[in-house]
This record gives structure tokens, C-alpha cells and sequence, in this order.
């Protein structure tokens, strides 16, 4: 039994890596880019070289630069929208398990609000939002996140509120948010961490859709989504200009959703092992 934690830790460290080297690239990138980002260094769709490691872009800026400096928005958008869905959700179906009523009213709006196909919603609210932007979009993939989220979160929560010490406490007298905080969350760590990781990968992937339609960044902006759309023309000439991008947001969105998974109570793996 002893023997377990060791390899454990350095399990969990190793599928953890990944992801904290690709977040803390993309937060210092832009300022690891090695020539101006608007500057054109190359030709039109330039292959590598010398001067540009990844080739030019469609108007010959330095690939690797945009690469390097494209990942900074995405990151910071997909941590705010996987956190507050995962936040929104976890109340809601923590309330929505003590409280009957609640939870039914909520499930109902869920299931009506998931009817939305997701583009449709992205755009209907991104191109309504004044000023549109960044904070359009993240405002768009939270209410696209959390109908989903919140299934899960009330099925988790349900059964840790029918426990005997949950019900106890209700009779006690606590108050609603003191049931919640208290007696239902913390029970559902491992649950919200997993939630978390998926909740990412979707934001990662609904950002990046708003890049590439162009409701999010506008050119000339760096961001990893309007890349692969700027230069798909280009994709024969100089195919890093669009492989790069698209390799960063798949692997970012993998890793993130492995370290959110490997960071979860492994109450299953326990059971095997002590067996």
C-alpha cells in the first residue's frame, strides 16, 4: 500500500505538465514572438526559413510570432467561461437537489435552452451585443455552457443531498446556502473538476468558432482561430500558417481536459488498488 502514492503523484505531475507549459506559453507568447507581429518579414505565404521558422502568414508576417501571441485571449476566455459555468452549474444543481421545486423549474430551462444549436446561439448573441467583441463571446458561451453543465452538476448533487446528514442539517435549521456551501459541494469535487475540463474543451472550441467567424477578434489581431481562417487559401503554400493554429487549440484543449482529469479524487482507483 505504501508503494502507491510515489508513482501516483508522478503520474498525476506528468499528465498535469502539459498543460501548465501550454497556458503559461500562450499568457507569456506575445512577448516571446520573435518580430513584430503586424511587420511583414517574408513573402506572401512564404515557406520556412531563416527569417520566419513557420514561413509567412498571407501577408508575409511571422507565423511562429502570431502563434506565439495568438493563444493569450483564448486561454483567458476559456478559463472565465469554464469557471463561471462550472460555478453557475454546481449552484444551481446543488440548489435544485435540496430543493425540489427548484430543481425540476431548472431542468425544464435546461432542456429548452439545449434546444439552441450552438453556432446560432454564439451569433445571435455576439452580433447583438453592443460592441460585440470578447466579452460578447464569453457571455455567449456561458449561456450555451451551463444548460449542459447543470444536468450533470443536479444528477452528482442529487444523491449527496438525500444522505442522513445532509437531511439532519435541513431539519436543524441551516439555511439553504449554508446546505449548499457546506454539505453538497464539497462533496462533489472530483465531479466539478471533471465538469471543469470538459467545460474548457467547450469553450476553447465555441471561442475559437467566434474566431473564425469573425464575431470575436477582428484582423488584424492574432488569434490562433482567425489565423487558420486568414490563410486557409495559403494552406498548399505554406501549410504551418494554418497547421500551427489548429495543433495549438487541439492541443491545449486536450491537455487541459487531461490535467482536469488526473487532478480528480481517483476514489475508483483506490477501491482497485486496496482490493
Amino acid at each position: 500500500m505504501t508503494a502507491y502514492p510515489r508513482p501516483r503523484r508522478t503520474a498525476t505531475a506528468v499528465r498535469v505538465l502539459p498543460a501548465l507549459l501550454l497556458v503559461c506559453l500562450a499568457l507569456t507568447g506575445p512577448w516571446a514572438a520573435p518580430h513584430a507581429l503586424d511587420t511583414p518579414v517574408t513573402g506572401p505565404y512564404a515557406r520556412p526559413g531563416a527569417d520566419a521558422l513557420l514561413g509567412g502568414d498571407q501577408l508575409g508576417r511571422d507565423v511562429l510570432g502570431r502563434v506565439l501571441a495568438g493563444g493569450r485571449e483564448l486561454v483567458v476566455s476559456s478559463l472565465v467561461v469554464a469557471l463561471l459555468v462550472t460555478g453557475v452549474a454546481a449552484v444551481l444543481g446543488a440548489v435544485g437537489a435540496l430543493r425540489p421545486p427548484v430543481g425540476r423549474l431548472v431542468e425544464r430551462t435546461a432542456d429548452l435552452l439545449m434546444l439552441l444549436p450552438a453556432v446560432l446561439g454564439l451569433l445571435l448573441v455576439a452580433l447583438s451585443w453592443p460592441g460585440g467583441g470578447r466579452l460578447a463571446v464569453v457571455a455567449a458561451a456561458v449561456g450555451l455552457g451551463v444548460p449542459y453543465a447543470v444536468r450533470l452538476a443536479a444528477a452528482a448533487a442529487a444523491p449527496v443531498a438525500a444522505t442522513g446528514y445532509v437531511e439532519a442539517a435541513a431539519a436543524g435549521g441551516e439555511r439553504l446556502w449554508h446546505l449548499v456551501v457546506r454539505d453538497v459541494l464539497p462533496h462533489l469535487r472530483a465531479t466539478l473538476l471533471a465538469l471543469f475540463g470538459l467545460r474548457f474543451v467547450a469553450a476553447v472550441y465555441v471561442v475559437a468558432t467566434a474566431g473564425f467567424l469573425q464575431v470575436g477578434p477582428q484582423p488584424p489581431a492574432a488569434d490562433w482561430a482567425l489565423m487558420i481562417r486568414e490563410n486557409g487559401p495559403g494552406l498548399l503554400l505554406n501549410p504551418w500558417a494554418v497547421l500551427a493554429p489548429g495543433a495549438a487549440v487541439g492541443l491545449l484543449a486536450m491537455s487541459v481536459n487531461l490535467a482536469a482529469a488526473a487532478l480528480a479524487p481517483g476514489t475508483g482507483r483506490k477501491a482497485v488498488t486496496a482490493r
